[in-house]
Order: C-alpha cells, then structure tokens, then sequence
C-alpha cells in the first residue's frame, strides 16, 4: 500500500492507535528531518519482540569492535523464527540489512516503517506466513554512532548521520570476499546460520543530479548459475515495476558516468567483484538485491521508496520464494559438479553500447575559477531528458579451468585460511599424512606487481603466471579444499592467485614475492665464469641476451642473476604460489 505522511498526527488525532508510538521511530516523530541514534535500534529491536512475542525474535549476532550488540530481527508468522526452525518448515529466508555504510541510513528508518505496517497487516498481507525476514537495521553500528551534520555532504538528509567506514576504518562493503572486520565476520556467521535464499542491501547513492530516485541490481542475473540468474531477472524486473506503480523513476543499473562528472559519457553496467554483496552472494548460488536511492532526494522521500522496496521484496519473495528456493538448492548440485570446466573470475562490459533516454536536468560544463577544471553543474528546475549510450552487454573479463579434484594449501597457511573458510562456510579436511612427490599443479608468477597504495590496509597484488603440473612434497597438516560442493565458485574466487578478490590479490601471500635471498657480487662473478667455462648452450643464450636485450646488457644485477637463477644456490621457492590444485582427491 502507499506510504503516507506523517504518521505522528494520526496517532495524535486517535488515541486508540496511541500503544503503536512505543514502535514509531524517531524519523517519522521528526518528519523525518532526524535520524536516531544506535540506543533507538536496541530499544526498537525489544519492543518489536515484546510486541509481538510470536512473530518477532529480537537477538544480538556479535558485538563491534567498540562493543556496541550488534542487532538483528527474526520476524515471521510460521513460528519460524530460528535458522533451524526455518529449515525444518522449508521456509525461504530474506535477509534485508541497513547501514552497511552507516551514513547511507534510509535503511534502517524505512525497514523498522515497514516491519510496522507488515506485522499490522497494511502492507505485504500473508508475507509473514510464507517466509522469514532477518532485519539488520544498522550493520555497521560504531560507524553509526560517528554521528555528524556533513558525514555525508552530497545528500539531503538526515540533519545528522553516522559515517561510511567502522571504528577500525573498514569499508564493510569491501570486505565480504576477505572478512578482515569483526563486523563482516558476524556477518557472513549470520549469514551461514539462516542460509538465507535472498540477500537486501539498503544504501543511498553518490554522484550526479538526475529524475530517478532509486537504482536496482540484482545478481545472479549477468554472473552466477544460469538457471537462478532468471529468478534473479525476474525479481529485479518485479521489483521496478512496482516501484514505477508507486510513482518512482526506477533504474537497473547503478548511475555512475564512464567519465567521472561527464553525462555525456553515458554509463556502464557491470557484475562487482565478492568485495561487493553484490558480487558475493552469486558465489554462493544466492540471490542479492543492492538497492541504492538517490542521495539528492529528500530524505523522507528516500525513507518512502525504500520501504516500498523492502514492501515489494517481502511480496514477491512471499510469492515465489519456494520456487526460487528450488532452483538455488538446484544450483548448488550444478556448482558441485564444476571441477574441469571453465569459471569466469571476473567480468567486463564491453564496447557494445545502446542508447538510452535517461532523465536528468539541463546542466552547463565550464571551467572552474576555484579548481581550474572542467566542471558540471546541474539546473535542477529545468527536467531534461539525456539521451546517453549505456553499455550493458556483460562478458567474463578472465576465466579459470577449475581443478578436477580441489585445492591443497600446505600447513604453513592452514589455519589462518582454515578460519576463513569456516567464516564462508566452505568445506575442508586436514591431512594426517604427508604426501611426497604430490602429483599437483602449481602456479609460478611470470611477474607480480605490488599496488603503490594500501587499500583497505592491504597492499595488493597482481599475479601474471600459469598452473604447471610440479610433484611437491606436502606435509602432513594441510588442508585439501575439494571443489565438489556447494561453495565451488567462493572456492575458486578466494583460492585462484588471480582472481579480483582472492586471499592472494589481498596480499596475504605476499611474502612469497618478495626476494630474500641473495648471491654476494664478488661470488656470483665466479659464479657466472664457472658456467659459462663448463655450459657452451649457456654462453651462447648469455651472448644472445646481450646482443638483443639493451635493457639486460646494460644492468650488472641483472646479468649476474641470470647465472644466479640457474645455480643451485637459487631460491627455488621465490615466486612459487604456496597454494596447489589437485586434478584428483588426495
């Protein structure tokens, strides 16, 4: 039903509804011009409970670095309102979380408006008796509670909000593939607990001024298992078309410009990478929403259209959920079974572009006296309709053949990776003995290139090389990490050294690139005449080097590691990925 304004006059014109003001929230007592605070949440989270004891399950799953509960809500009329009671009635489950980047806060105001509505029966009629809803209002609660007036100075409203990063200055929505955060670690336990069929993740957008106030995008859709990026399709396409119903410009990508501050430039869709929701629960053979009003909207105009979404979402997952259930449990066979066959570990849009008619406002791009650049500024009395290419013809960027067996990763990474694969939920099994002359792939770097900056506290890493088969010696102690099962794809994505978001492009291998032994020059110069005296082949490749390669002739360390390289004394290991495939189970 649609969302009407303000809901504090009518309970003070009807002193019978007067006992739902314990359930209002501080934006709507506003008109939505504040936002509450994180002790607003906890209080909120209890008196839904103690409301409606039957269909409300109020419960803490971790506690942040500061030592904030973080919250969440169980709601359903099944009496559902534990994972495993919901396994038990074959329930899907949709987990809708707000403040993930705490300033981008309308999720929270809208979902606890529209958990209201639901339990009362004005909205989503009968959804509660087909599903269950976990509500997260704020994921990241300590950086909600870093509360100010220009946390967020490309949005209209709150007056006060909380800010983008945690306590511990993590981005939570770079890090669901890694799991650095106690934050995002609760999470994905979270997560592994109620198995949830579809994920919601609620921000606010940045960037231009435009009409459309809200953007959907749903994976699997262009990524993901084939049969289930139909549902995904069918949910998105649902989805916009009651948003449009309900009065709202509705988009199905995400709005940022090829050319930053360039309408002309036109836009891009993409599949994100498993930093990204949206590019992790594909990985999981799950549906994922990311919803993302526009921050130039008024706030209560953002609160309205995302409780409309979460309206929709709980509809149509009441609707078709059983069956999309079916097809996601089916996907879960098919990516047990993709040992041998080709997996994309990331993805592209290519050149193809089709022109769209996107509405915007009139704007001028003219130098700026203050930076010295071109700038856009828009008019937003004047609607004015953009007519921009959109590139949105999606292709995997690289592929992986996955191994046929799964993944061996030798005891001296085993248990900091052993954790996190608990944290995903990826099966694996120790080794109790060794297993010498292990026939296995491995993956030497051809060049690895370290990023000049940290991101999100890490130095990442870019690997060029290929998997050879190598016999190695490996020690009792490490785990075999099969790739027949249901994570097959989050195997791939977190195990390949060149995949986006993989433990190795996170730098937490990066010791095995770095260098650390070394020929003193006066050895290596007895060295090099030694072989060359016994090796004519080797004088010759050495002679050629120099006559073809100037870069080569003209550096010292360089010549003489060309002898270093091919003596004994060489690192064998330098450059060695310490991960390795098996074609078959150990």
């Amino acid at each position: 039903m649609p969302f009407r304004l303000p809901l504090f006059a009518l309970l003070a014109l009807c002193p019978a509804l007067l006992s739902a003001a314990d359930l209002t929230t501080v934006a709507e007592r506003s008109g939505f011009v504040e936002t509450g605070r994180y002790d607003e949440t906890i209080a909120l989270c209890e008196a839904f409970q103690r409301a409606e004891p039957e269909a409300v399950r109020c419960f803490d799953f971790g506690v942040s670095p500061e030592g904030r509960p973080m919250k969440a809500l169980a709601v359903s009329r099944s009496g559902a309102l534990t994972p495993e009671a919901a396994r038990a009635r074959g329930l899907p489950v949709v987990l809708i979380q707000g403040g993930i980047h705490a300033g981008e806060i309308d999720g929270k105001d809208a979902g606890f408006l529209a958990l209201r509505q639901v339990l009362a029966g004005e909205a989503a009629p009968g959804a509660l008796d087909a599903l269950v809803w976990v509500f997260v209002p704020v994921f990241s609660v300590d950086g909600h509670e870093r509360f100010g007036a220009w946390n967020r100075p490309n949005q209209r409203g709150p007056r006060e909000m909380g800010w983008r990063t945690t306590a511990q200055n993590h981005n939570l929505n770079r890090d669901y593939a890694k799991a650095d955060a106690p934050e995002m670690q609760a999470m994905l336990r979270l997560v592994e607990a109620w198995d949830p069929l579809a994920v919601v993740d609620l921000h606010a957008t940045n960037g231009a001024q435009f009409e459309h106030d809200i953007s959907i995008q749903v994976e699997p859709l262009h990524a993901g298992d084939a049969a289930l990026r139909e549902a995904g399709r069918a949910w998105r396409d649902g989805t916009l078309a009651d948003l449009a119903a309900q009065g709202s410009l509705p988009l199905p990508f995400y709005p940022s410009f090829v050319v930053e501050d360039d309408p002309a430039s036109g836009f891009e869709d993409g599949v994100a990478p498993p930093r990204f929701s949206t590019g992790y629960f594909p990985l999981r053979n799950r549906l994922v929403m990311l919803v993302e009003t526009h921050s130039w909207k008024a706030y209560p105009v953002r609160v309205r259209i995302t409780r409309n979404t979460i309206v929709s979402v709980l509809e149509r997952i009441a609707r078709h959920g059983r069956e999309w259930q079916r097809i996601a449990r089916e996907a879960d066979r098919r990516a047990a079974a993709l040992g041998g066959t080709e997996v994309p570990l990331d993805y592209r849009a290519t050149d193809a572009a089709r022109t769209i008619e996107f509405r915007g406002y009139a704007y001028t791009r003219t130098p700026s006296e203050v930076s010295g650049a071109t700038m856009t500024r828009y008019d937003e009395t004047t609607p004015q309709v953009w007519r921009v290419p959109l590139r949105d013809t999606i292709v995997p960027a690289r592929t992986a053949v996955a191994p046929r067996g799964g993944y061996l990763v030798p005891p001296a990474h085993a248990a900091w990776v052993a954790e996190r694969l608990d944290l995903h939920g990826i099966a694996y099994r120790r080794l109790e003995r060794a297993l010498p002359a292990a026939p296995v792939r491995t993956f030497r770097a051809a060049s690895a290139a370290l990023a000049a900056a940290t991101v999100e506290g890490h130095q990442r890493l870019t690997l060029e090389g290929e998997w050879r088969d190598e016999p190695r010696d490996v020690p009792a102690g490490a785990l075999f990490v099969p790739i027949a099962q249901p994570a097959a794809r989050l195997v791939v994505a977190l195990l390949e050294p060149q995949a986006p978001d993989s433990f190795a492009a996170w730098g937490r291998f990066n010791n095995h690139f770095e260098r650390k032994e070394y020929m003193e020059a006066y050895v290596a110069e007895d060295v090099a005449r030694e072989m060359l005296a016994a090796d004519a082949a080797l004088a010759a490749e050495f002679q050629r080097r120099l006559r073809e390669d100037a870069d080569f002739a003209a550096d010292p360390r360089a010549r003489l590691d060309f002898f270093y390289r091919r003596h004994p004394a060489w690192d064998e290991r330098y450059g060695l990925y310490p991960v390795f495939r098996l074609e078959s189970a150990p």
